[in-house]
C-alpha cells in the first residue's frame, strides 16, 4: 500500500519571458483568445472576404486560358465550358451545403469528423490535412513562382533577372509572410485592392478581345471550320473535353478556402452562435458571386484567346505560354497597358498565397491543438506563419521555383479536398434521408473521383508530395499527443445544482473524501463494497462523509473537453458523475476545481490495478483508461508545482 499527495492547477502556463516571444504569441488566430476559450472574430463584409479567397481563385486567369489551349487546342472553349458546368452544378452546391453545416470555418473536414467519429475520423482528418497542406502550401509556392515568371517575361525587365527565379520567388514568399505577421486585417485590405484592380483590368482586356472578335466575324468562322474539321462530332468533342478535364482542374481552386475563412465573414448580432444564419447566407453569397464571376471570365477568355492568338504561341517558349491574357493585353492594348496588366497579374499571383495562408491559419488551430496533436503555441498566428513560411521556402528550393513541376501536386490537393467535401455532403444528405440530394451529390462525387484518379495517374508526383505531408503530420501529431497526454485537458469544469449541494454539504468537515468508482451495475452492493473496502484500508472513521466519483468514457480520440459534473443520490450514497474522453485527466481537473471553488483539500481514493504497466500506458494513450491512480497523480504533479497545494491521492 502506498500513499502520495500530488496535484496541479488549472490555468495558463508560466509567463513567457522575452519581448520577442511575447509578441510572437500575442496574436491569436480567429477563434482563439487563449488556450481554450473562443474569442469574437474581427469580421468583414462578405465581398471583402471574397477578395481574400479570390486572390487565389481569380488569379488562375493568369494561366488557365493558356493551359486549356495547350491541352486541347481549338477545343479549349468546349473543355472550359465543361469545367464551368462542373463548377456551377457540382462544386458550388457542395460548398454551399458545407457552409451551412460548418459555419465556424471548419470546412468539410469537420463534417467528416462528425460523420465518422472517434479514431477513424481523426486519422481521416490527418490524411485530409496532409492533402490540404499540399494544396495550400503549393498554392503559395506555385503562385509566387508564376508571379516570378511574369516578372522575367515582361519586355521592360532587365535580362539579368533571368536565372534568378528562386531568389525572386523566395523574396515574394517572405513579403507574403511579412503581411500575415502584421495580421488578417492588413491581408484583407491588400486583397480587396488587388482583386478589384485585377478584375477591372481583365474586364478591359476581355472586353477589347470580344470587340475584336465581333468586328472580325471571319475569325470565328475560321475557328469553327477548323474545329469541325478536326472534330466533326459534338459527342467526340465532349468526350475529349471530359478526358482532358483533370488538366483544367486548377480552375476549381478557392472553394475550400472560401469556407475556411467563414469566421472572417460578418453576420448579425441576433444570430444563433451555433448556427449563424446571416453569416451562412453571406458566405453563400461569397461562393456564388465568386463562381459566377470566374465562370464568366473563363468562358470569354478561353474563347477569345483561342480565336485571336496563333496556335504556335501557346507552345512552350511561345509568347502566350502560361500568359494568354497578358499576350492579348500587350498585343491589342499596347506595351504600357500590357505592363500595367503584367504588374497587376504579378501582384495578385504573389498574393494568391494569402488565401492559402488564411485557410491554414484558420484550419490548423481548429483541429490539431484540440486533438492534442501540436504544441499549444500552434494556436497563435505568428508562429504558424513562420512555420508555413519556412516550409514554403523549402518547397521552392526543392522545385527550383518551377511552375510546371508543382502543378501536379497543386491539382491533386485541390481535387482531393473537393472530392472529400462532396463525399461529406453525400453522407450528410443520406443520414438526413434526403434521397434526391443524396443521388445528386453522389453523382458529383463520382465525377470528382474520376477526375482525381485520372490526375493522379497522369501526375503521380502530386500524391508523392502529399504523402510526405501526410506522414509528417501523422508522426508529429502522434508524438505531440503522447507528450501532451498528461495535461489537464479540461477546458472548463461545471457543476450542476445537485453536485454543488452534495459537495457543499460534505465540505463542512474541512476536507473532502472521494472514492473513485468505476461504474458497473451501480447497485447498492457495489457502493457498500467500495465504501467498506476503503474505510478498512484507509481506517476512515464511520461518521466521516464519503462521496463517490464516477467517470464515464466518451470519445477517447478527443483531447480537450468541457466537464459537466452531475450530482446523484443512490441508495443513500452521494455520487458525482461526469463524462470525459480520459479518466485520469478528468479526475485531476475535478479535484483542482473543487479545491479552488470550495477552499477545501479533496482526497481521492483508488485501488491498484493488476496487470502489465506498459499495456496500461498504451491503453491510456488510446482509450483514456489504463492504470488510473499513478496517471492521475502525475497529471496533478505537473499541474500544481506546490506539493502543499495538491489534492491527496490515496492508493491501496
Amino acid at each position: 500500500m502506498t500513499e502520495t499527495r500530488e496535484n496541479e492547477t488549472v490555468g495558463l502556463p508560466p509567463p513567457v519571458r522575452g519581448r520577442f516571444v511575447e509578441w510572437l504569441l500575442h496574436d491569436r488566430p480567429a477563434g482563439h483568445a487563449g488556450p481554450h476559450r473562443p474569442a469574437p472574430h474581427p469580421t468583414h463584409r462578405w465581398w471583402k472576404v471574397m477578395c481574400l479567397t479570390g486572390v487565389d481563385y481569380f488569379s488562375t486567369l493568369g494561366y488557365q486560358p493558356a493551359i486549356a489551349a495547350a491541352a486541347v487546342g481549338l477545343l479549349s472553349p468546349v473543355a472550359t465550358l465543361v469545367l464551368v458546368l462542373l463548377t456551377l452544378l457540382g462544386a458550388l452546391p457542395v460548398y454551399r451545403r458545407v457552409a451551412a453545416e460548418s459555419p465556424h470555418g471548419e470546412g468539410s473536414i469537420a463534417m467528416l469528423d462528425r460523420l465518422l467519429g472517434r479514431w477513424k475520423g481523426k486519422f481521416t482528418i490527418l490524411v485530409l490535412l496532409g492533402f490540404m497542406a499540399t494544396d495550400f502550401i503549393i498554392t503559395m509556392t506555385l503562385s509566387a513562382a508564376d508571379a516570378t515568371a511574369h516578372v522575367i517575361e515582361n519586355p521592360y525587365v532587365p535580362h539579368w533577372f533571368e536565372g534568378k527565379e528562386v531568389i525572386i520567388t523566395l523574396l515574394l514568399l517572405a513579403l507574403l509572410a511579412g503581411v500575415f505577421l502584421r495580421g488578417f486585417g492588413e491581408a484583407i485590405g491588400i486583397a480587396v485592392v488587388l482583386v478589384l484592380v485585377y478584375l477591372g483590368l481583365n474586364v478591359v482586356v476581355v472586353g477589347n478581345a470580344l470587340w475584336n472578335v465581333i468586328t472580325a466575324p471571319e475569325l470565328v468562322t475560321n475557328w469553327r471550320g477548323m474545329l469541325t474539321t478536326e472534330h466533326s462530332n459534338i459527342w467526340v468533342m465532349i468526350g475529349i473535353s471530359l478526358v482532358v478535364f483533370p488538366k483544367l482542374a486548377l480552375g476549381l481552386s478557392g472553394f475550400e478556402t472560401g469556407v475556411a475563412v467563414m469566421p472572417q465573414v460578418d453576420g448579425s448580432p441576433d444570430d444563433d452562435p451555433a448556427h449563424p444564419a446571416t453569416r451562412i447566407r453571406n458566405t453563400r453569397k461569397l461562393l456564388t458571386t465568386a463562381a459566377l464571376i470566374m465562370s464568366g471570365f473563363l468562358i470569354t477568355s478561353s474563347f477569345t484567346t483561342i480565336v485571336l492568338i496563333p496556335e504556335n504561341e501557346f507552345k512552350d517558349g511561345g509568347e502566350a505560354s502560361g500568359r494568354a491574357l497578358a499576350y492579348l493585353a500587350h498585343e491589342h492594348l499596347g506595351s504600357i497597358f500590357g505592363t500595367v496588366y503584367d504588374v497587376s497579374t504579378i501582384l495578385i499571383l504573389w498574393f494568391a498565397g494569402a488565401s492559402a495562408m488564411a485557410g491554414l491559419l484558420n484550419i490548423v488551430p481548429r483541429y490539431l491543438p484540440r486533438y492534442g496533436m501540436v504544441p499549444d503555441w500552434a494556436r497563435a498566428t505568428r508562429p504558424l506563419v513562420i512555420v508555413f513560411g519556412v516550409i514554403a521556402f523549402v518547397i521552392t528550393l526543392l522545385f527550383k521555383a518551377d511552375v510546371n513541376a508543382q502543378g501536379g501536386a497543386y491539382a491533386t490537393g485541390v481535387l482531393v479536398l473537393i472530392m472529400s467535401a462532396s463525399i461529406a455532403v453525400t453522407l450528410s444528405a443520406r443520414r438526413k434521408g434526403e434521397r434526391a440530394k443524396t443521388v445528386g451529390f453522389a453523382v458529383i462525387s463520382l465525377v470528382l473521383l474520376y477526375t482525381t484518379i485520372a490526375n493522379i495517374i497522369e501526375r503521380p508526383d502530386g500524391v508523392q508530395i502529399a504523402s510526405f505531408f501526410i506522414v509528417a503530420i501523422i508522426l508529429t501529431s502522434l508524438i505531440s499527443r503522447a507528450t501532451r497526454s498528461l495535461e489537464l485537458r479540461a477546458t472548463e469544469v461545471r457543476f450542476d445544482e445537485e453536485a454543488c449541494r452534495i459537495i457543499s454539504a460534505a465540505a463542512v468537515a474541512g476536507e473532502l473524501r472521494i472514492i473513485a468508482n468505476e461504474p458497473d451495475d451501480r447497485d447498492e452492493a457495489e457502493y457498500q463494497e467500495k465504501e467498506a473496502e476503503q474505510r478498512e484500508v484507509r481506517n476512515l472513521p464511520e461518521g466521516l462523509p464519503i462521496l463517490f466519483l464516477e467517470v464515464t468514457l466518451t470519445d477517447a480520440s478527443q483531447f480537450e473537453t468541457e466537464l459537466d459534473v452531475q450530482g446523484d443520490e443512490r441508495f443513500g450514497y452521494q455520487i458525482l458523475r461526469v463524462e470525459s474522453p480520459s479518466v485520469p485527466n478528468a479526475i485531476a481537473a475535478l479535484m483542482l476545481k473543487i479545491r479552488d471553488d470550495w477552499q477545501v483539500m479533496p482526497h481521492i481514493y483508488f485501488a491498484w490495478a493488476e496487470g502489465n504497466p506498459f499495456y496500461f500506458l498504451f491503453r491510456y494513450l488510446i482509450s483514456g483508461e489504463g492504470d488510473v491512480p499513478p496517471v492521475t497523480r502525475e497529471v496533478l504533479r505537473r499541474a500544481e508545482p506546490k506539493r502543499s497545494q495538491r489534492p491527496w491521492v490515496h492508493v491501496g
